[in-house]
């Protein structure tokens, strides 16, 4: 059964091996998470949150929403995502995402990403209904209408 969690004082158990697998793809943005983290730096201001998805108990990933500040109009970007391979094409990215697009839309209409992570990014981004989008300092952008 997938769980996911919102995060608020502590990574979560297991947070060190997705740091690993992530920087062994040459992903860093779990490794920016765990830097960040450590000089206290959290996802608990409005319009900000970290979520961790647990497939069996196990950390399967995390994804996070931050205010985007480079919008002409209010907005929020998602971030820091990343999935473990051994948990990947089992629903956990578009768990996270669902979740992160529900709550994002609940406070703006525009939510932005950038998909420059890893080739598999851009397709899945766009799986979720976002487009390519050059107009700011992000990749792709979802437009609640």
């Amino acid at each position: 059964m997938l769980q996911l969690v919102r995060i608020f004082d502590e990574l979560p158990e297991g947070f060190g091996d997705l740091v690993a697998e992530a920087s062994g793809e040459g992903v860093r943005n779990m490794a920016l998470l765990a830097e960040s983290w450590l000089v206290g730096v959290r996802f608990q201001n409005d319009g900000e949150a970290l979520l961790a998805a647990f497939l069996a108990g196990e950390l399967a990933g995390v994804g996070a929403m931050t205010l985007e500040p480079a919008a002409l109009e209010p907005a929020r970007r998602l971030r820091r995502f990343y999935v473990r391979p051994a948990f990947r094409r089992r629903g956990v990215a578009t768990a996270l995402a669902s979740a992160l697009i529900h709550e994002g839309f609940n406070s703006v209409r525009l939510l932005t990403v950038n998909a420059r992570a890893s080739q598999a990014a851009p397709s899945f981004w766009e799986a979720q209904g976002f487009v390519r989008d050059a107009s700011g300092p992000w990749t792709h952008a979802l437009r609640q209408e």
